[in-house]
């Protein structure tokens, strides 16, 4: 199986000035647990996770002055919509995180999760035995 048969492919982006409470609430109304951040000026693409804004908060900054661009991870491992979802887990496993933002032709496309993964390798969900 491939990424893009597991990657999700609403793609929320925000700004380097957005603030994190901003993107918290982007993300929570998408349901997403990761936006991919867009700043021309740094010179390229980075991504913001739940976790980042969960760290800034556990600090005691206030989500309504920090900026994304402050906790944007920049050094990110991009995957390919070719890749198997084994390169995806293994580049997930090797970097510690757990989203990978999916590029094709340089174009943010998608971003796939651990999540996904475990939907794709997990069976169906079936019901909890009785006690």
């Amino acid at each position: 199986m491939l990424v893009q048969d597991a990657m999700s492919t609403v793609v929320l982006t925000v700004g380097p000035a957005h603030t994190l409470r901003q993107a918290a609430a982007l993300m929570s109304a998408r349901h997403v647990g990761a936006a991919v951040v867009h700043d021309p000026d740094a010179g390229g693409v980075g991504i913001l996770t739940e976790r980042d804004i969960l760290n800034s908060v556990g600090l005691g900054q206030n989500p309504d002055t920090e900026r994304t661009h402050a906790h944007t991870t920049t050094d990110v491992v991009f995957a390919t919509p070719t890749w198997t979802l084994q390169e995806a887990a293994r580049a997930m496993t090797r970097g510690g995180f757990r989203h990978l933002v999916v590029l094709d032709r340089g174009e943010p496309v998608g971003i796939v999760s651990v999540r996904d993964i475990i939907r794709c390798w997990a069976p169906a969900r079936e019901p909890a035995p009785a006690l």
